[in-house]
């Protein structure tokens, strides 16, 4: 193979890996297959050992993005899915693991710990066993997942799965020494070394087994082997006592944006990069409620404009603009609409002015039919005073902030102004697909001053996942792992009522809808996405009181 890394051009010979023999990771392997696994592994790491060039390597050294509150969710899914099949000392690997994940991956890495070439996904399904006639004895394929960390990994993956248990633990001490002896005579590391660093990546093919099975299309032979896989890695952890190196559990503190996080960022090259500015209001005693977002698709040189008002005695009032993307992030002006908005104050004040010819809707399901409305004249002058603690997404780049909102706002000439009511804004930037995915967001103000923001995504193929937070009245702020919902919708699209249930938290709240503010979202490529939005009071099963935002992404089936 060769490359020019200027141009990118390449040329590469491939030869016939065949005839050869696929390893099946259900049926395991022999234990000359496991040796010759082992033996080939050791000759491939030997010489890259603690190697310093591809330790810097940035094709080698990229970040993943795999950490304890992505595989919190998908576990919980795991279990959901193939909880009767679970033994009891297997669940306990699992919970162990997942419960310490964050310090785990720290441990692991710290300063001292053996690094090498990890293949990623080295197992008898990714190899070819050489019959006669093939140039080689084994040869490995699915190379995409090749990174640089802990230099055991491979070894353990194959090891905890590629026999039987009882074969395993038969051989387990003559193949470590055979991949030993592969390393050379050079080898920095002993076989000491190479059985505690086996033991310790261990926990790579459990949490392989959880995280793959929730990724990929489900199928019977991938239940089966994602069983299998876990019943031998839970047992290889065990032999090794390898729940002793596990560190103490932890739950990591919540994430605050920094004050850089306000400012707009830089796009990446995908075509769905985007960067929004989210916030809203609710005012229950003047029946009034609004929302704004500015969303910049940078690559598609377009910004989508919404700036709504509702309630339960007005028509609902929208501007819904695909506008050209402006040069200014913070400033857009087409012949219809006027817009600024600022974060004077870095996560303490943000402002939004809008002028802008709007469209009323007396049914506000017509917004989601595509419609057109009444002509009208809205304005919106208002800031949003930070009334909480700011919360950083974990698993993307975004940010939430429960708010107190003050200010005007005017329809043809009507004004209303409010005053120090409940409202919540968030940033977000990074690649967004709204039509891969459907969702429910709230945003939940109560009157003792507990700020309840919960989103559950669900994704088709993949077990549905909750971020959020309760925050009580003196800021203290617990994540939310879980957000259920039950929720009805009309014939239009529209939603009449739901129960939300945040946990950890133990709190379940009615919501009533009192204004509906929806918009329609159509991908370029003509994908349609419903999103209901609605201000909404709020009843706790405590009988405490409250006001917010509900929304729901609901694509539309196609075909």
């Amino acid at each position: 193979a060769a490359v020019d890394t200027s141009t990118g051009v390449f040329d590469l010979l491939l030869g016939d890996a065949g005839p050869a023999v696929v390893g099946d990771e259900i049926a395991g392997a022999t234990v000359e297959q496991a040796r010759l696994g082992v033996e080939e592994l050791g000759r491939l790491h030997g010489p890259l050992l603690g190697d310093p060039a591809l330790a810097e390597a940035p094709w080698l050294n990229r970040e993943s993005p795999l950490r304890q509150a992505m595989i919190t969710p998908l576990y919980a899914g795991f279990v959901d899915r193939y909880g009767d099949q679970i033994e009891p000392g297997h669940r306990l690997v699992c919970e162990r693991l997942v419960a310490s994940f964050d310090a785990y991956l720290a441990q692991e890495s710290e300063p001292g710990r053996i690094q090498g070439l990890v293949h990623g996904d080295y197992r008898l399904d990714n190899m070819l066993f050489g019959t006669e006639g093939a140039d080689r004895p084994l040869t490995v394929v699915d190379w995409q997942t090749v990174s640089w960390g802990p230099a055991l990994t491979d070894l353990a993956y194959f090891l905890g799965c590629a026999l039987s248990t009882r074969d395993r633990r038969a051989h387990y001490d003559a193949l470590l020494r055979a991949y030993h002896e592969a390393l050379g005579p050079d080898a920095p590391v002993s076989l000491a070394d190479v059985a505690e660093g086996v033991r310790r990546q261990s926990f790579f093919g459990v949490m392989m087994a959880i995280v793959s099975s929730m990724l990929v299309e489900r199928t019977e032979r991938g239940d089966r082997m994602f069983m299998t896989m876990l019943q031998r890695h839970c047992e290889h952890v065990l032999d090794t006592d390898a729940l002793a190196t596990l560190p103490d559990a932890a739950t990591p503190e919540p994430l605050r944006p920094s004050h850089d996080d306000e400012l707009a960022h830089a796009p990446t090259a995908e075509p769905l990069w985007s960067e929004s500015w989210y916030a809203d209001f609710a005012d229950p005693a003047q029946g009034l409620g609004g929302w704004f977002r500015l969303g910049l698709i940078a690559n598609q040189r377009q910004a989508l404009v919404h700036a709504l008002l509702c309630g339960p005695e007005m028509p609902t009032v929208a501007v819904d603009a695909l506008v050209p993307l402006p040069a200014d992030p913070w400033a857009l002006r087409t012949d219809t609409l006027e817009l600024g908005h600022s974060a004077s104050a870095a996560l303490q004040t943000y402002r939004v002015d809008v002028r802008a010819r709007a469209r009323a809707y007396d049914d506000p399901a017509a917004l989601l039919r595509g419609e057109p409305g009444t002509p009208v004249e809205l304005t919106m002058h208002l800031v949003w005073a930070t009334d909480g603690a700011p919360y950083m997404y974990r698993l993307t780049t975004r940010y939430e902030i429960p708010c107190r909102v003050s200010g005007t706002v005017s329809v043809d000439g009507t004004g209303y102004r409010v005053e120090s009511v409940p409202g919540q804004r968030d940033h977000s930037w990074g690649v967004r697909d709204w039509w891969s995915m459907d969702w429910i967001w709230s945003a939940l103000h109560l009157e003792d001053g507990t700020h309840l923001h919960g989103v559950n995504i669900r994704i088709p193929g993949a077990p549905a996942f909750s971020v959020g937070y309760v925050q009580d009245a003196d800021h203290h702020l617990t994540e939310v792992q879980t957000l259920d919902s039950r929720e009805t919708f009309g014939a239009n699209g529209l939603p009449r009522d739901a129960t939300l249930a945040f946990d950890p938290g133990g709190i379940a709240a009615d919501i009533a809808v009192r204004g509906q503010a929806p918009v329609r979202l159509v991908s370029p490529d003509g994908r349609v996405s419903q999103f209901p939005r609605a201000w909404v009071t709020v009843t706790t099963t405590d009988g405490r009181r409250g006001v917010g935002w509900v929304e729901w992404n609901r694509n539309l089936a196609t075909g």
